[in-house]
């Protein structure tokens, strides 16, 4: 079913792995496939609450494979044909995705980090807009993401001196939803990806929707929004749960409908 990519869920939880360690899990048109297939998937997928993207092997991804990229090649094009729609599919996903940074994200890995909801980090890990050391300005939505997450001032200077930045540098900055030791890694992106997992899915998609949609409404659109979602999440299941558990003095049990 997949080639560049290995796909499993277990809990709730869509495990999605980049499986190119060889060349350090590097993007080919065939992983921007495969990627946006297995999200897609995930998305309607009622099993499926929670999503990881991480990758095997020693690195997260190091960017775009640049041997399949031939002299005088379309870049634009190239990135309309393969990198913008797995960005676009990952955008429009309601569930709530995690990147597992386990090693280096450098160029459009680091892009696909930033394109997730939650980055758990790797205390090995590390981040790099490699960008502009071949000349090219960071693509597939990095700046997009990586000015809301640090600020513009910010997102320029790591975009313009291309400096590696470490993992306890990220969390400083908010790169990082949280920074793991090497030894405890496999466990607890476990943890948390089971415990969101375990939370009213419905909600959290209707948050990421309207919290995207918060940048470019007036207060006045956006609050007629925000009440249709509130609408929206209060014919769910879990809403009646959430109330019943509440008023019984009980953890609620969330199914993710």
């Amino acid at each position: 079913m997949y080639e560049t990519i290995t796909y499993r869920v277990e809990n709730g939880v869509a495990w999605l792995t980049l499986n190119r360690p060889d060349k350090l899990n590097a993007f080919t048109s065939q992983m921007n496939r495969e990627i946006q297939k297995a999200i897609k998937t995930s998305a309607s997928s009622d099993e499926v609450r929670a999503i990881i993207i991480t990758g095997e092997g020693r690195a997260f991804c190091s960017g775009q494979d640049l041997s399949e990229v031939d002299e005088g090649v379309n870049l634009g094009q190239m990135l309309r044909e393969d990198y913008s729609p797995m960005m676009q599919q990952i955008a429009s996903c309601e569930k709530p995705i995690i990147a597992a940074v386990n090693g280096v994200a450098a160029g459009a890995g680091f892009s696909l980090a930033l394109a997730c909801d939650f980055r758990l980090v790797s205390e090995k890990a590390s981040f790099l807009n490699a960008f502009v050391n071949i000349g090219l300005i960071p693509d597939s939505g990095n700046l997009y993401y990586l000015s809301r997450i640090v600020g513009h001032a910010k997102a320029l200077e790591l975009s313009v001196f291309g400096e590696k930045v470490p993992a306890a540098e990220a969390k400083n900055m908010g790169l990082a939803t949280k920074v793991i030791s090497v030894e405890e890694w496999n466990e607890q992106v476990k943890a948390f990806a089971e415990n969101i997992a375990s939370k009213p899915t419905k909600a959290i998609g209707l948050i990421k929707r309207y919290l995207e949609a918060s940048y470019h409404l007036s207060l006045e659109e956006y609050l007629k929004e925000e009440a249709e979602g509130q609408r929206i999440a209060g014919l769910t299941i879990d809403y009646s749960e959430g109330v019943t558990a509440f008023a019984e003095k009980r953890k609620a049990q969330f199914i993710g409908k």
